[in-house]
């Protein structure tokens, strides 16, 4: 079956490619490399013990759980990020009306599916951390 030129342009739009800077993939792939998202999909994902042994079920949590959780996030910095994880489907915000408001983050299905990658990038960084500056001690020692 032979194609046209034009039918093969509009193939290409059909299918995302990150490596073109107008893929819409590209933005998402932008977002889900930030070290807080990967942190907040881990820490939903019941890993939030930080030790690479067994996975825990994943769970709710709410602002302040994940505000402690993540040292060295800014308030700022974690509601745009919950909201942008929200807004792409990853994680459901659910708010309960108690004295105080209750609000919890929970992932959603296609935010477990992508706790799975994430689980096993945090994973690696531990593992592979004394290595990384066993390097750069070499790598900086030799640039001087």
């Amino acid at each position: 079956m032979t194609t046209t030129k034009a039918g093969k342009r509009a193939q290409a739009k059909v299918e995302y490619n990150a490596f073109l800077a107008v893929c819409p993939s590209r933005q998402l792939l932008d977002r889900i490399s930030d070290k807080w998202v990967v942190l907040i999909l881990c820490a939903l994902g019941g890993d939030a013990s930080g030790q690479s042994g067994a996975p825990h079920a994943p769970k709710a949590m709410r602002y302040s759980e994940l505000a402690r959780l993540l040292a060295g996030v800014s308030q700022k910095m974690l509601t745009q990020t919950l909201r942008a994880l929200e807004r792409d489907g990853l994680l459901t915000r659910t708010v309960t009306p108690t004295v105080p408001v209750t609000v919890t983050y929970e992932l959603t299905d296609l935010g477990l599916s992508l706790h799975h990658v994430t689980r096993g990038l945090r994973q690696w960084a531990q593992s592979h951390m004394d290595q990384v500056l066993s390097s750069r001690e070499e790598h900086d020692a030799g640039a001087s």
